[in-house]
């Protein structure tokens, strides 16, 4: 039962959610880490990730005694770390020195299929048909795929000049996104 409408209001919440446009200075970044990026991998994890968390989500969290705010305030906490490292140009999350790719961590989990899209997917569960909000998954995995694909691209026309501002800006802007996820979870945790 395929609806157009509620396919595109979908993929439009997910796309704001994702942000993967505002994901390019981290896998710029995560390339100059020397880590790497395989479109392909990242957008296939992600994907999976996301649509068993549609499927089990609600389950598994209760499986382990956390609820829906809780795992929103956790991601959140990971994207303040992230956001840091852009903005302060540190290293604060330690890599296996035998991982050479970022395509899984932190690139489909948490930044793609991360808390805040995670949460979304659970809530918009109620108000839309299962096959609605996977095809709205799937168009943005596609958008995600295209715009990792390019990013090599993307980062020779903005320069060296213009990756540094990208990834402070978005560093910023990342850092806000978390602290709203923390703050509107810690509030609602807090009233129950």
């Amino acid at each position: 039962m395929l609806n157009p409408k509620d396919i595109l209001s979908i993929t439009l919440i997910l796309f704001s959610i994702i942000d993967i446009i505002g994901n390019i200075p981290i896998i710029i970044s995560l390339k100059k880490k020397g880590l790497k990026i395989e479109g392909g991998k990242a957008t296939l994890a992600a994907g999976i990730i996301m649509i068993l968390f549609l499927f089990v989500g609600e389950g598994l969290l209760s499986l382990f005694g956390v609820d829906l705010n809780s795992f929103a305030v956790a991601g959140g906490i990971i994207i303040f770390i992230i956001a840091l490292e852009m903005i302060l140009g540190i290293h604060l999350m330690k890599s296996d020195e035998d991982i050479n790719s970022a395509s899984v961590f932190p690139l489909a989990f948490p930044l793609i299929a991360g808390a805040g899209t995670l949460t979304t997917i659970l809530s918009i569960k109620a108000e839309y048909h299962i096959s609605n909000i996977i095809a709205g998954i799937i168009i943005n995995l596609i958008i995600v795929y295209a715009v990792i694909r390019s990013s090599d691209w993307i980062q020779k026309k903005i320069g060296k000049n213009g990756e540094e501002i990208l990834r402070k800006i978005f560093g910023i802007i990342l850092l806000a996104i978390s602290i709203k996820l923390i703050q509107s979870n810690l509030n609602i945790l807090s009233h129950q």
